[in-house]
């Protein structure tokens, strides 16, 4: 059964769209020969489904992925170089690399790692909400080995999680890292098993949110993205309950939710309007 949507999902011509339930939307990076790098097109693309997964609302969090041995190796250089010879400017849209790197957005998205995360591709997971990497997954910010620099969002979000040193260590030497590696550095969530599907265990984590109050998965997450962004802890509060706590409390889903618990069943969500 399709799902049943107020709006229609934007056209991609390098992504494909999938819904693995009504509430979840899967991104896949289909451009395997390229190693899902993305060129300009694709940018402006992605930045349309993540605005539209943001509006509609049925869906409740988004999962990114790609096609082939990679998750995405980041910018077409082919189309760069292309670009150089001819000094054309290199537009990208406000959301960032692969409309993720610099996303602000209301809806979690989880990136599961395939395969290879190079440049704009490991750009995009350090500002996704959580990270799964299959066993056999690589990350690397190779931009000082190409004589750029990763701008599109990485660098001051990679110190927050991983500390200078280590965000040091990557954006310095440009070098390869495992999955085991960066998951003991904390900047992704879990490596799964030899043999597990990374795209399976990342639904399954989204499905998890989804069963969730919607309007309160948008509060959390903002509230867990102001401390990560720089605002202190008091301040962060203040703003979360005297803006976004307001609003909560304002929705159906909060009275549902304690009504739920009382009655001793299941609740039943609204779609979110915040």
């Amino acid at each position: 059964m399709s799902p049943s949507f107020t709006t229609q999902p934007p056209s991609c011509k390098y992504a494909l769209l999938s819904f693995p339930t009504p509430s979840i939307l899967l991104v896949t990076l289909n451009r395997p020969k390229s190693l899902n790098c993305i060129n300009i097109e694709g940018h402006v693309e992605l930045d349309a489904v993540w605005k539209w997964l943001d509006d509609e609302p049925s869906l409740q969090v988004g999962v990114v992925t790609g096609t082939g041995r990679a998750f995405c190796a980041g910018a077409d250089l082919k189309e760069w170089d292309n670009q150089q010879k001819s000094n054309q400017p290199r537009p990208m849209p406000p959301s960032g690399f692969g409309g993720l790197s610099r996303r602000n957005g209301k809806k979690p998205v989880i990136a599961a790692v395939n395969g290879l995360a190079f440049g704009g591709g490991c750009e995009i997971i350090i500002n996704c909400d959580m990270v799964l990497a299959a066993h056999n997954a690589l990350f690397a910010l190779p931009e000082v080995k190409r004589g750029v620099a990763a701008i599109a969002g990485a660098l001051p979000r990679l110190v927050r999680t991983v500390g200078r040193p280590r965000a040091m260590e990557m954006a310095l030497t440009g070098r390869t890292l495992s999955a085991a590696e960066v998951r003991e550095w904390g900047l992704i969530n879990a490596v799964c098993g030899e043999g597990e599907d990374v795209v399976r265990k990342a639904v399954e984590m989204a499905q998890a949110i989804a069963e969730n109050s919607p309007d309160s998965v948008i509060v959390s997450r903002e509230g867990v993205k102001m401390g990560w962004e720089g605002v202190g802890a008091e301040e962060g509060s203040r703003l979360l309950a005297e803006g976004w706590y307001a609003r909560l409390q304002q929705g159906e889903n909060m009275r549902e939710g304690v009504r739920a618990f009382v009655e001793k069943r299941k609740p039943r969500w609204a779609p979110s309007k915040l």
